[in-house]
């Protein structure tokens, strides 16, 4: 139930594939579009160059608890968030295995990288990664890379061949460069409050807007008041800006020597404390 799928296929099949799984129950997460930097061109010029496939992504169910890495798909984007059209050349060059006889081993050979997304999304290291249609294993090329565990399936001994000299190839990433950014849905919840209560931030300490616009008493219980508005630090953030949201621990500065430092700060100490403690 903690897993998800990941389907790819062009025009002739992906939405026949797409209606079955959700006949099926499954939930739709994304349709991701590859588009191919580099596409065939159509030779004969009777119909487009079809110049992407479609990926669809999904979960056993509406409710499962599926492994998403936003943060690290955000950080491989350069800190904007990752969309669903990833452009992407075809496997070219080098990276394309041949047969003996000097041509394409396989056909539909997909590239490393997609592959590499596809895995760094959805998977931790160690998850089990199966991929039925094995091919030439760039799935347990990029899963090894990764340091995922990896099944293939594959009736074609040449492809089967193929997949094992390339996999034995493949030199894993060390421990410490594969850590990848968390989510921060994964990290421990940390309420305003168990920051005022350890004297992180005193009571009646006043905190800003990074332009100094708004500001906003800390109160004993953890919330803050803002002229007639009283709340969370969410709540009162929302208030002063009339917005219908805010991230109070993103939108509050406090003042340190002459810097204003979001009190973001003092929740990832927090939280540094705790995995210290339960690394001891």
């Amino acid at each position: 139930d903690t897993g998800s799928l990941w389907v790819i296929g062009s025009y002739h099949n992906i939405f026949r594939v797409g209606a079955t799984l959700q006949d099926l129950g499954f939930w739709m997460l994304n349709d991701i579009v590859w588009r191919k930097s580099n596409p065939m061109p159509n030779f004969r010029g009777t119909r487009f160059t079809n110049a992407h496939e479609t990926l669809i992504w999904c979960s056993k169910s509406k409710d499962a608890r599926y492994t998403f890495n936003y943060e690290a798909m955000k950080n491989l984007n350069e800190g904007i968030q990752m969309r669903s059209d990833w452009t992407l050349p075809l496997c070219t060059g080098e990276e394309r295995l041949k047969g003996d006889d000097g041509n394409k081993l396989h056909p539909t050979q997909k590239p490393e990288a997609l592959l590499y997304r596809v895995l760094l999304a959805a998977t931790k290291p160690g998850d089990v990664v199966l991929d039925p249609f094995f091919g030439t294993g760039t799935t347990g090329a990029a899963a090894k890379l990764l340091g995922r565990r990896y099944i293939g399936i594959e009736q074609d001994p040449s492809y089967i061949a193929g997949a094992k000299e390339r996999i034995a190839k493949v030199i894993p990433i060390s421990d410490e460069s594969l850590i990848a950014t968390p989510s921060k849905r994964s990290e421990p919840r940390i309420p305003f409050g168990t920051v005022v209560e350890r004297g992180l931030l005193p009571v009646g300490s006043v905190l800003s807007d990074p332009s100094g616009r708004f500001t906003a008493k800390v109160r004993a219980d953890g919330t803050l008041i803002s002229s007639d508005h009283r709340g969370s630090i969410h709540q009162v953030g929302a208030a002063v800006q009339g917005a219908p949201a805010c991230n109070g621990w993103t939108f509050w500065h406090m003042r340190v020597g002459k810097s204003l430092v979001a009190i973001d700060m003092l929740r990832q100490k927090v939280r540094a404390e705790m995995g210290n403690a339960i690394h001891q």
